[in-house]
């Protein structure tokens, strides 16, 4: 009886640590080192499994029409953040002070940041006002997202039109 409550509680701890997150640094860093090898640069979504809007962006960004202008062009990865009760382990540990290091902790989410291989940031969500874009989806928003991405990566006019037609919502 004294072994099986063993081997269940060293069952139990070797099942959490299996599903535990990535820390957050570890998916920067993964991200940047793939951005060096392909010449991109990193777009860092920080999301929740809650949130509608971080569903959105993701679905948007993963269109057959969307996705392979943001693959050319980007290293994208996720660190979730903000997660409730259950699904607290879905979070990256660290990920919350890393989206505060760069002001996001009143930002909600999503909130993205687009880094060089370098780690350096190049742009953000917040707009001129100092409001989240988030998912964008007004035509403004729309427009002031393609703005960064084109100040980032060489977007063309085509792939511009692309993203606005899927991203603004009617």
């Amino acid at each position: 009886m004294k072994y099986s409550k063993i081997i269940i509680v060293v069952t139990l701890l070797l099942f959490q640590w299996g599903t535990a997150q990535e820390k957050a640094d570890v998916v920067v860093n993964k991200a940047i080192t793939e951005a060096k090898a392909g010449k991109k640069n990193v777009l860092l979504i920080f999301h929740a499994s809650w949130c509608k809007w971080c569903k959105m962006m993701e679905k948007n960004m993963d269109l057959p029409e969307t996705k392979p202008i943001f693959d050319k062009r980007f290293v994208t990865a996720y660190i979730d953040v903000q997660e409730r009760g259950d699904k607290k382990s879905l979070e990256n540990p660290g990920g919350q002070e890393l989206m505060n290091k760069y002001n996001g902790e009143n930002a909600g989410l999503p909130f993205w940041l687009i880094l060089n291989p370098k780690g350096e940031v190049l742009a953000d969500s917040f707009d001129a006002k100092g409001e989240n874009l988030g998912s964008p989806a007004t035509p403004e928003e729309v427009a002031t997202f393609i703005s960064k991405i084109e100040k980032s990566s060489k977007l063309n006019k085509e792939e511009a039109q692309t993203i606005e037609k899927v991203f603004v919502k009617k």
